[in-house]
């Protein structure tokens, strides 16, 4: 995979490995992320808060991680960085759909952090594998 910016090429072994670890480091922080605002905070909502707030995090580290690494992609300007990234959380929209679909089904199942946290994780991979077909096709083109 190339990217017109650098014409740099990645093997797919290596794209595949790259995204695997930086999908990694994104659920981390999102998943670490929830945990600390849910731990922060236990009142009311406080699990779609801290859903939220990992959302968020998870997103801008994602979003950095990918721009840089996987598609090598440069702003043209300001406003063209601002085009892209809402290019990229609108994309993301139908995926975190589906990872929080499955981390709430998790929290109903099992009232229980850790089982909605792996709900998470696993509702992240789904959406992740969806979102880099996405991302290739209409942000990083």
């Amino acid at each position: 995979m190339s990217s017109p910016a650098t014409g740099v090429v990645l093997s797919r072994p290596r794209l595949v490995f790259w995204y695997a670890v930086f999908a990694a480091i994104s659920i981390g922080a999102n998943l670490g992320s929830q945990s600390l605002a849910f731990h922060l905070y236990q009142g009311e909502f406080a699990v779609p808060i801290s859903v939220c707030v990992g959302t968020g995090v998870g997103l801008i580290v994602k979003y950095l991680l990918d721009k840089a690494w996987i598609f090598r992609y440069e702003h043209r300007s300001v406003a063209h960085g601002v085009r892209t990234f809402t290019l990229y959380v609108a994309m993301g929209l139908g995926t975190t759909v589906v990872f929080w679909a499955v981390e709430f089904a998790a929290d109903a199942l099992f009232h229980d952090e850790i089982a909605r946290l792996a709900g998470g994780a696993l509702g992240l991979v789904i959406g992740y594998v969806t979102k880099y077909q996405l991302d290739k096709r209409f942000v990083f083109a």
